[in-house]
């Protein structure tokens, strides 16, 4: 199982020293072998990060990265070269936030193959809008975002797929069990060997009824990451 952390503008260097409380769990966790922990903090905590975790198993990983694969004038960016230099392993790319700020579909798929081509693993999300699944446009949508954004790309076996719904994305409501289990079935489907998971308002509260959903193959949390006793309680509620 996969618990995918995702910061997003969070945390300065003194934020490194709540994952004190991550590392000492982990450690004792008799379960640690089963799950794969990844932080993905703003890119400014990278290489600390990534020192920090250096004799533990959790990965690093970036929100984003820059679609061209060598250095160039565009200032205020940071490419994947840049990133795996940093410490990073992994990079989400096509997170909702970043679509409704402009990035394109063309533009996912092009980090989308640089990402690859550097080295560095992907988390691609995929997601509906309230109006879209309002519409019953939910798979049409996902089929879509999926077909443009993995155009072309051959080395599939690296990608993670991230469902978020952009509906749940800070507001608190998650998708009815059967709903989800249906979406996620769906894309089992059309991705037979990549990894999928949930993402969107995931906290120790609903962790139980999420984890009933049987085919998830883990979480990127938001929020809630930032916090490591809510994190730690996420992993823990997940094997009870």
């Amino acid at each position: 199982m996969y618990f995918i952390a995702n910061w997003k503008m969070f945390g300065g260097v003194n934020s490194l020293n709540s994952l004190d409380k991550v590392i000492k769990f982990i450690k004792s966790f008799k379960k640690k072998k089963l799950i794969q922990i990844i932080y993905c903090p703003p890119n400014t905590l990278i290489n600390l990060m990534s020192r920090k975790f250096r004799n533990i198993n959790i990965n690093v990983g970036s929100q984003n990265c820059h679609e061209q694969k060598d250095y160039g004038p565009y200032t205020g960016s940071v490419n994947c070269r840049m990133l795996k230099n940093a410490g990073a392993k992994y990079v989400i790319i096509g997170h909702s936030e970043v679509r409704q700020s402009g990035e394109s579909n063309d533009l996912i798929n092009k980090k989308i193959q640089t990402a690859i081509k550097s080295g560095l693993k992907v988390i691609f999300c995929v997601g509906e809008t309230i109006q879209q699944k309002r519409k019953k446009l939910t798979k049409k949508v996902l089929s879509k975002q999926i077909k443009l954004g993995l155009n072309n790309v051959k080395n599939k076996k690296n990608i993670i797929i991230a469902y978020e719904p952009v509906w749940s994305i800070g507001t608190g409501i998650i998708p009815k069990p059967l709903e989800l289990l249906k979406t996620i079935n769906f894309l089992k489907k059309k991705l037979k060997y990549n990894k999928i998971l949930y993402g969107g308002s995931v906290n120790s509260k609903n962790i139980n009824q999420l984890k009933s959903i049987y085919n998830l193959d883990g979480y990127l949390i938001g929020g809630a990451s930032q916090d490591p006793k809510k994190f730690i309680d996420i992993i823990k509620k997940t094997y009870i």
